[in-house]
């Protein structure tokens, strides 16, 4: 089995009364991109857009091949190792690490491990997962992965788009 060919990653937190600047605040980091719920935006279609929620988003750069321990390692470097505010923050809003592999083969894999795991699990961060296959185009499946602990929704899903 090969190695995910491409790995995209990014740490989200998303609230109705989030702040995007305490968050930066409290992180010590700017995020790649925020807004406040019932900020206004145009998307780079022109289309026009308004927040129905807060969001905070940080972006790392993509990897090839795939190496989510290293983009894990990278940006939680960059941010705040107080447990304490990721504890409150993880509390008080919706937050998780979102990756998206891309795959150039059909039977590609990756793992975490187990120091990445804990990492995350002591920032109560899930981690999501949005997998592009080459194959058979248009098909769609989600699986529900258990979260850390639980949240509002319970589950995240992990999707399998082809």
């Amino acid at each position: 089995m090969a190695g995910i060919h491409e790995t995209t990653m990014s740490l989200r937190f998303f609230g109705d009364d989030l702040d995007p600047d305490e968050i930066t605040a409290r992180l010590g980091c700017p995020p790649s991109t925020s807004r406040r719920k019932g900020d206004v935006w145009t998307t780079p279609k022109g289309i026009g857009k308004v927040a129905r929620a807060g969001f905070w988003h940080l972006k790392i750069n993509k990897r090839q091949p795939g190496d989510l321990d290293l983009q894990v390692a990278e940006l939680l470097a960059s941010l705040s190792d107080d447990l304490s505010v990721w504890d409150d923050l993880t509390m008080r809003f919706e937050a998780d690490f979102f990756c998206g592999f891309f795959m150039r083969e059909s039977n590609e894999g990756i793992s975490l491990s187990a120091k990445t795991m804990k990492m995350l699990r002591s920032r109560n961060l899930p981690i999501g997962f949005d997998i592009y296959d080459p194959g058979q185009p248009g098909r769609v499946s989600a699986i529900p992965v258990p979260r850390p602990r639980s949240g509002p929704s319970g589950i995240d899903n992990i999707s399998v788009v082809q």
